[in-house]
């Protein structure tokens, strides 16, 4: 029998080699930072980082204060970039944790009261943080740069439609950006520009800037939503529990609340005790595929919180009690993807491994062997 009624497994090699694939897509003198946040998007951001950090990685960037803090605690010291706005007790604990923040609003900077680097947000498009007015974005970079305990680290940007290939939307975005940077970098010699996210990195090198802020791509996911495979990446997490139950069905019985499965023909039902309180979504309820044995075998039934059922045929598929299910990853040339459970649900692959709740235990390895 497993150890665990459900456990992601997290393949720290994959995002190694997930890191120096984008490495070799930027030129040159082009650094990477690699996005933790949102613990790692569900792959734990202590362990990624690491394996960033091994991979070339020579920035982390998380999107919260308490996020900076926790990878500090854990004793790593690169560059640290928080991404998003931030309280005035936020901000405290992100100078406490050495991170670096972004600003674009004067009365902000003027806030500051302490040492810090800082980076000036100017919004080309986004339409979230950072400022739209280019020259407000050069005045918040003039006052941090006269404070004498402020230092004008970066300026950047952030892309809304770098995931659409081809759309006209992004280069814009690019030229507004470079027409504001390139000029304010003459006037401030030294700072960092960066622009891009994942897709921006795999999209178009005219976007690298200094540095690229790559999150999706460093676990493996597509940040264009299709296959990650078609980029040299590796998806890193797999999601697995086991078969708990096996049990015949007779036309005319049923599985899981509000019997959304009826069998009309003899079947053998797998119940896989995993469930939307793991991040298996109830939308899935009869669409979506679970690997037992290597072979794909339909969801049947309402997913619940804590169980979902599989129907492995009439002779059941010579499965047995305690045989491993895979949900998300690949067994005997067949793979189920995040990009697949995202299509299924008409959402994005980040919301999908976001979504792999806490109570399923992760266990880290490289390529197989277990790592600490």
């Amino acid at each position: 029998m497993p150890r665990e009624r459900a456990v992601a497994r997290v393949n720290l090699a994959a995002i190694e080699r997930n890191v120096t694939r984008l490495r070799g897509a930027t030129g040159a003198g082009v650094a990477l930072c690699a996005v933790v946040k949102a613990d790692g998007y569900g792959h734990g951001a202590v362990p990624a980082a690491r394996a960033a950090l091994s991979g070339g990685a020579t920035w982390l960037a998380v999107a919260t204060a308490r996020e900076a803090a926790e990878l500090r605690a854990a004793g790593l010291d690169a560059p640290l970039l928080v991404l998003g706005a931030l309280t005035a007790d936020e901000l405290a604990v992100a100078l406490d944790a050495r991170a670096e923040i972004v600003g674009w609003r004067e009365a902000f900077v003027a806030a500051i009261d302490r040492p810090a680097r800082v980076h000036v947000k100017l919004d080309t498009g986004m339409g979230r943080l950072g400022t739209r007015d280019a020259e407000e974005a050069a005045r918040v970079a003039a006052a941090i740069a006269a404070a004498p305990h402020l230092e004008l680290a970066g300026a950047m940007t952030h892309f809304a439609t770098a995931d659409e290939p081809g759309d006209d939307f992004m280069p814009e975005q690019l030229a507004r950006f470079a027409a504001w940077a390139q000029p304010l970098r003459e006037r401030h010699p030294g700072i960092v520009l960066h622009a891009a996210n994942s897709a921006a990195t795999l999209r178009d090198p005219a976007a690298h800037f200094d540095l690229v802020r790559a999150g999706v791509a460093i676990y493996g996911l597509d940040p264009f939503q299709r296959d990650p495979a078609d980029h040299g990446l590796e998806p890193a997490l797999e999601l697995c529990s086991y078969v708990a139950e096996l049990k015949p069905v007779a036309p005319g019985e049923s599985a899981g609340y509000g019997r959304r499965f009826v069998a009309d023909a003899p079947t053998t039902l797998a119940t896989i005790p995993v469930g939307y309180g793991d991040g298996v979504r109830r939308a899935l309820t009869n669409d979506a595929d679970v690997l037992i044995g290597g072979r794909r075998r339909p969801l049947r039934g309402t997913v619940s919180m804590d169980n979902v059922t599989v129907d492995l045929g009439a002779d059941g598929g010579g499965a047995r009690r305690g045989e491993e299910a895979v949900l998300i990853g690949a067994r005997g040339g067949e793979r189920i993807l995040a990009e697949e459970w995202a299509a299924r649900l008409q959402t994005i692959n980040y919301e999908i491994v976001c979504g792999i709740s806490a109570r399923v235990p992760r266990a880290y390895h490289r390529d197989g062997a277990p790592a600490p």
